[in-house]
Protein backbone atom coordinates (compact mmCIF):
# COMPACT_ATOMS: atom_id res chain seq x y z
CA UNK A 1 0.00 0.00 0.00
CA UNK A 2 1.29 3.41 -0.77
CA UNK A 3 1.16 5.90 2.08
CA UNK A 4 -1.95 7.70 0.81
CA UNK A 5 -3.89 4.41 0.52
CA UNK A 6 -2.75 3.35 3.99
CA UNK A 7 -3.79 6.70 5.47
CA UNK A 8 -7.18 6.48 3.73
CA UNK A 9 -7.82 3.00 5.10
CA UNK A 10 -6.65 4.00 8.58
CA UNK A 11 -9.09 6.92 8.53
CA UNK A 12 -11.95 4.56 7.58
CA UNK A 13 -11.25 1.90 10.20
CA UNK A 14 -13.72 1.10 12.94
CA UNK A 15 -12.03 1.70 16.30
CA UNK A 16 -14.85 0.98 18.73
CA UNK A 17 -14.68 -2.60 19.92
CA UNK A 18 -14.16 -4.42 23.21
CA UNK A 19 -13.70 -7.94 24.52
CA UNK A 20 -15.90 -9.17 27.35
CA UNK A 21 -16.09 -12.38 29.34
CA UNK A 22 -18.95 -14.79 28.77
CA UNK A 23 -18.78 -18.23 30.39
CA UNK A 24 -15.00 -17.95 30.78
CA UNK A 25 -14.48 -17.05 27.10
CA UNK A 26 -13.52 -13.71 25.62
CA UNK A 27 -16.16 -12.51 23.17
CA UNK A 28 -15.36 -9.74 20.66
CA UNK A 29 -17.93 -6.95 20.59
CA UNK A 30 -18.28 -4.20 17.99
CA UNK A 31 -19.66 -0.98 19.42
CA UNK A 32 -22.13 0.77 17.11
CA UNK A 33 -23.63 4.24 17.21
CA UNK A 34 -26.80 4.20 19.31
CA UNK A 35 -29.18 4.79 16.37
CA UNK A 36 -27.46 2.20 14.19
CA UNK A 37 -27.71 -0.41 16.96
CA UNK A 38 -31.35 0.51 17.69
CA UNK A 39 -32.27 0.10 14.01
CA UNK A 40 -30.83 -3.41 13.98
CA UNK A 41 -32.60 -4.36 17.20
CA UNK A 42 -35.94 -2.98 15.97
CA UNK A 43 -35.67 -5.06 12.81
CA UNK A 44 -34.74 -8.37 14.42
CA UNK A 45 -35.89 -8.33 18.06
CA UNK A 46 -38.01 -11.31 19.03
CA UNK A 47 -37.67 -13.04 15.67
CA UNK A 48 -35.41 -15.85 14.54
CA UNK A 49 -32.65 -14.33 12.45
CA UNK A 50 -29.45 -15.57 10.89
CA UNK A 51 -26.41 -13.45 10.12
CA UNK A 52 -23.99 -14.32 7.34
CA UNK A 53 -20.54 -13.16 8.43
CA UNK A 54 -17.79 -12.55 5.87
CA UNK A 55 -14.18 -11.65 6.60
CA UNK A 56 -12.19 -10.22 3.69
CA UNK A 57 -8.51 -9.78 4.49
CA UNK A 58 -6.56 -6.99 2.83
CA UNK A 59 -2.78 -6.87 3.24
CA UNK A 60 0.09 -5.09 1.59
CA UNK A 61 2.95 -7.53 2.23
CA UNK A 62 4.62 -4.94 4.48
CA UNK A 63 2.85 -5.95 7.66
CA UNK A 64 -0.32 -3.86 7.36
CA UNK A 65 -3.44 -6.04 7.58
CA UNK A 66 -7.03 -4.85 7.38
CA UNK A 67 -10.14 -6.99 7.69
CA UNK A 68 -13.39 -5.95 6.09
CA UNK A 69 -16.14 -7.60 8.09
CA UNK A 70 -19.56 -7.83 6.47
CA UNK A 71 -22.71 -8.90 8.30
CA UNK A 72 -25.78 -9.75 6.23
CA UNK A 73 -28.94 -10.18 8.33
CA UNK A 74 -31.67 -12.51 7.06
CA UNK A 75 -34.35 -10.03 8.20
CA UNK A 76 -34.81 -6.34 7.58
CA UNK A 77 -32.48 -6.13 4.57
CA UNK A 78 -29.69 -5.08 6.91
CA UNK A 79 -26.05 -5.20 5.87
CA UNK A 80 -23.33 -3.84 8.12
CA UNK A 81 -19.68 -3.42 7.14
CA UNK A 82 -16.72 -2.67 9.36
CA UNK A 83 -13.09 -2.14 8.43
CA UNK A 84 -10.82 -3.28 11.26
CA UNK A 85 -7.06 -2.72 11.36
CA UNK A 86 -5.75 -6.11 12.46
CA UNK A 87 -2.47 -4.54 13.61
CA UNK A 88 -4.49 -2.89 16.41
CA UNK A 89 -7.09 -5.61 16.90
CA UNK A 90 -5.35 -8.99 16.84
CA UNK A 91 -6.96 -9.89 20.18
CA UNK A 92 -10.37 -9.27 18.62
CA UNK A 93 -9.72 -11.89 15.93
CA UNK A 94 -8.16 -14.32 18.40
CA UNK A 95 -11.31 -14.09 20.52
CA UNK A 96 -13.51 -14.47 17.42
CA UNK A 97 -11.68 -17.66 16.44
CA UNK A 98 -11.74 -19.00 20.01
CA UNK A 99 -15.36 -18.24 20.91
CA UNK A 100 -17.02 -18.49 17.47
CA UNK A 101 -19.18 -15.60 18.66
CA UNK A 102 -19.50 -11.93 17.81
CA UNK A 103 -21.46 -9.34 19.72
CA UNK A 104 -22.89 -6.00 18.62
CA UNK A 105 -23.70 -3.34 21.16
CA UNK A 106 -24.29 0.36 21.68
CA UNK A 107 -21.93 2.62 23.61
CA UNK A 108 -24.31 2.68 26.60
CA UNK A 109 -24.79 -1.07 26.98
CA UNK A 110 -23.37 -3.25 29.68
CA UNK A 111 -21.19 -5.53 27.59
CA UNK A 112 -21.91 -9.14 28.27
CA UNK A 113 -25.08 -8.57 30.27
CA UNK A 114 -27.69 -6.31 28.67
CA UNK A 115 -28.61 -4.75 25.35
CA UNK A 116 -26.15 -6.86 23.38
CA UNK A 117 -26.91 -8.69 20.13
CA UNK A 118 -25.01 -11.99 19.98
CA UNK A 119 -24.10 -13.76 16.74
CA UNK A 120 -23.01 -17.40 16.73
CA UNK A 121 -20.71 -18.02 13.77
CA UNK A 122 -22.13 -20.93 11.77
CA UNK A 123 -18.71 -21.81 10.32
CA UNK A 124 -16.10 -21.27 13.04
CA UNK A 125 -13.36 -22.65 10.80
CA UNK A 126 -13.62 -19.45 8.73
CA UNK A 127 -12.59 -17.34 11.72
CA UNK A 128 -9.75 -19.74 12.53
CA UNK A 129 -8.52 -19.64 8.93
CA UNK A 130 -8.80 -15.84 8.86
CA UNK A 131 -6.76 -15.59 12.07
CA UNK A 132 -3.98 -17.69 10.52
CA UNK A 133 -3.90 -15.44 7.43
CA UNK A 134 -3.91 -12.31 9.60
CA UNK A 135 -1.00 -13.56 11.72
CA UNK A 136 1.03 -14.44 8.61
CA UNK A 137 0.34 -10.99 7.16
CA UNK A 138 1.42 -9.26 10.36
CA UNK A 139 4.73 -11.14 10.44
CA UNK A 140 5.94 -9.85 7.07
Amino acid sequence: MIDSELEKMLSQRHKEFVLFDLNDKKVPCIILEETRFDNIMRSVAGRPVSVETSLNILQDGLGHVFVKMRLDFSLGGITEEFLLYANESLGFFEALAESSMLALSSPHSEYGSSNVFMIQLPQPERAISALEIIKKGLNK
